[in-house]
């Protein structure tokens, strides 16, 4: 019996202790997270966009957001302003856009004027828009938990087919979510993380919490309805269920860990929020979960309800006709997983350079964006910056006529509506001479004593690919000029640097989850060919989920807007796939084993195994489905499409291949179902 179980009110009562100080941190949780993380280390882009801040501005007003006040006190104040009314645009019955012209006297009145009446002004930039992505992110958050925890009730009832044990995961889950946002509270103090590490540790600790509380307490119970003792229970399932979720949690903790190869913050703070989700839920399910369970006793069956899942005869009679009929199993399973995957190979995923883009449309600090480009152009909203590093001072006219002829350059090239740069207007000597004063005009472009920035803004959007275009035309024709050494950045260069930089640690990322995957399950079953197996039935799911994923959310299926896949969430679902696919493959493989053991034939072993689990394992896929399903009613995409992701390779995990073709290929190979382990003798082969 486990050592926290022989004193469980101890047990209790430090894991009371524990939870109390971790609560006060909940309230903290949202402090330091943030939207960024998209940077490529050691980014071209970062390094000219941070010449930026050496720069001096001209004081401007932004376009801004106006919230509060009616329309027609707002042009009664931009006439008192003497600001042209043309200059306000309405989005909503008391929400305005001011995209201001070139009189900033006229448009600072306007606004004070409307700070007074009461409106609230916000100014439609890059930050408030990372700020209204993060308020947004949290909402959801709220929103999703209240549709998932009435689902997850009324499957728990379902699985567990009592009252009692069905509220027990509950307790364990919430124990394990709670401690991992304590620890993402306090690491994110020092480490940078994303507001969409919140949704995505939360659920993944409250849905393998459920899970592997599922199944120590599943076996618990089987073991009391077959006349053991409580404490003879407890071992056994410790012994049994207990040895497979830990193996299972080592899967997910480690394939979630390989999203450190993604090599920026971002996927270093997802990789460490998975990793500590994963590990307090183990922590919870070995430690607080067997004094429970010890105490709960023979009262394991209390509220018993009728047509509980894993009494259902439909897993014996689809194991019977799985294993009876293994190469019609195999192959069917099989065809279900290569339809969806035929749409695989056209995957393109990238991460949006418009933060709006990430924003609902319903949002007013998107719609005032998109306002701004209408009236502006589409490119104004994220221009990119030329960072010119000269051979010569700026003090010298030299330098300035090799900033003139790059200014010609990016005049002349297709796709630019405009370049903001001090060429032109007055000669090279005047310009030398103008930089030598400090406080000059030129400061708005003379990032140093050799440094000067320019801003080119583009025709098209940032996301279009006639954006795309100019950058590389922009980096393939300028290169050095005059012995200038030219650094692009802003939005749209940062992005694609990003984009780039993931696509090409993509491989490496998928091999070490595969290498997760091979050793744990190696390491679990004792078996190469088990491990080698379960690997790529998890990759035909991958396949086939990526399929589904190409059809809904890039071609647009069932009513949803066409868009590329974000590249910030793709990874993500194939690498929890990966891991979370382990649970349902360790439980099942070491249920047959134990029937091996004791003598059965594969054929019979796996049909028992199937019988006795497919109602528990279909169940915790289920309850997996419950929980990050509510992520649908979030209004980001990004989290939709981690949710369409997830709910489809579970169900194809737990359905498909659980059911199918794990027990049809043990029947299949027979006695060498476990190489290199143990044979079973030929007279039980079959």
């Amino acid at each position: 019996m486990p050592l926290t179980a022989r004193r469980p009110w101890v047990t209790i009562a430090l894991w009371f202790l524990l939870l109390a100080a971790a609560v006060p941190l909940l309230f903290q949780v949202t402090d330091h997270l943030g939207s960024g993380g998209f940077s490529a280390p050691h980014s071209v882009a970062a390094k000219a966009d941070a010449t930026v801040g050496h720069l001096v501005q001209p004081a401007s007003v932004p376009t801004t957001l106006i919230d509060g006040l009616s329309p027609s006190r707002l042009q009664g104040m931009a006439k008192v302003s003497g600001m042209p009314a043309r200059w306000l645009h309405a989005i909503g019955p008391r929400s305005e856009v001011l995209v201001p012209g070139q009189d900033n006297g006229a448009a600072k009145r306007f606004l004070t004027l409307a700070r007074r009446g009461g409106a609230s002004l916000t100014a439609v930039n890059s930050e408030n828009l990372g700020r209204a992505v993060s308020h947004q992110a949290i909402q959801a958050f709220s929103a999703s938990t209240v549709v998932a925890v009435p689902a997850l009730l009324i499957l728990l009832l379902l699985v567990f087919g009592a009252v009692l044990p069905a509220l027990l995961p509950l307790v364990t889950a919430g124990a394990g979510t709670v401690l991992t946002l304590a620890v993402v509270a306090i690491v994110e103090r020092y480490v940078p993380l994303s507001v969409y590490l919140l949704q995505i540790v939360s659920f993944l600790a409250l849905g393998v919490g459920v899970d592997y509380a599922l199944f120590v307490s599943t076996r618990f119970r089987g073991a009391l309805e077959a006349g053991a003792g409580v404490e003879d229970a407890l071992s056994l399932a410790m012994r049994t269920s207990g040895r497979s979720v830990l193996f299972s949690g080592l899967a997910v903790a480690l394939a979630i860990g390989a999203l450190v190869l993604g090599g920026t913050a971002y996927w270093r703070g997802m990789a460490l929020g998975g990793g500590a989700a994963v590990a307090s839920v183990l922590l919870v399910t070995h430690t607080l979960l067997p004094p429970l369970l010890r105490l709960m006793g023979r009262r394991a069956s209390l509220g018993r309800i009728r047509f509980a899942m894993p009494e259902w005869r439909l897993w014996r009679i689809l194991a019977n006709w799985a294993t009876a009929r293994p190469g019609i199993a195999l192959t069917l399973g099989l065809l279900v997983l290569a339809v969806p995957a035929v749409a695989a190979p056209a995957m393109r995923a990238s991460i949006p350079a418009d933060i709006a883009a990430m924003l609902p449309r319903s949002s007013p600090l998107a719609r005032a964006q998109a306002v701004e480009q209408q009236v502006r152009g589409a490119g104004e909203i994220a221009p990119f910056v030329v960072a010119l590093s000269l051979p010569e001072s700026v003090t010298s006219p030299s330098a300035w006529q090799t900033v003139g002829q790059v200014t010609d350059k990016l005049r002349a090239m297709p796709g630019v509506k405009s370049v903001a740069s001090p060429s032109g207007r007055l000669s090279p000597e005047m310009l030398a001479a103008s930089a030598a004063r400090p406080q000059g005009p030129l400061r708005a472009f003379v990032s140093g004593p050799r440094s000067v920035d320019l801003f080119v803004t583009p025709t098209s959007g940032p996301d279009s690919q006639a954006t795309l275009s100019l950058l590389g035309r922009m980096r393939a024709g300028l290169g050095r000029t005059q012995g200038a050494q030219v650094a692009i950045g802003g939005q749209v260069a940062a992005v694609q640097e990003f984009n780039s930089y993931l696509a090409a640690r993509l491989p490496a990322m998928a091999v070490a989850v595969v290498l997760v995957a091979l050793l744990v399950l190696w390491l679990a079953t004792g078996s190469l060919l088990q491990a080698v197996i379960g690997v790529l039935m998890n990759a035909l799911v991958t396949l086939a989920t990526a399929g589904i994923l190409v059809t809904v959310i890039e071609r647009g299926a069932f009513g949803i807007t066409p868009q590329p896949l974000n590249l910030a969430v793709t990874p993500l679902v194939f690498v929890m796939l990966f891991g979370l696919s382990m649970d349902y493959e360790v439980i099942l493989l070491h249920r047959i084993q134990e029937r091996l053991r004791q003598g059965d034939a594969p054929r019979h072993a796996a049909t028992h195994a199937v019988a006795t689990t497919g109602g528990m394992i279909t169940g915790a896929g289920l309850i997996m489905v419950a929980v990050v399903a509510a992520l649908l009613v979030s209004p980001f995409v990004v989290l939709q499409t981690l949710a369409i992701g997830l709910v489809s390779a579970v169900l194809l995990d737990t359905l498909v291949v659980r059911t199918f073709l794990v027990p049809a290929a043990v029947t299949l190979l027979g006695r060498h179902a476990f190489w290199p382990g143990r044979s079973q003798p030929r007279h039980l082969a079959k």
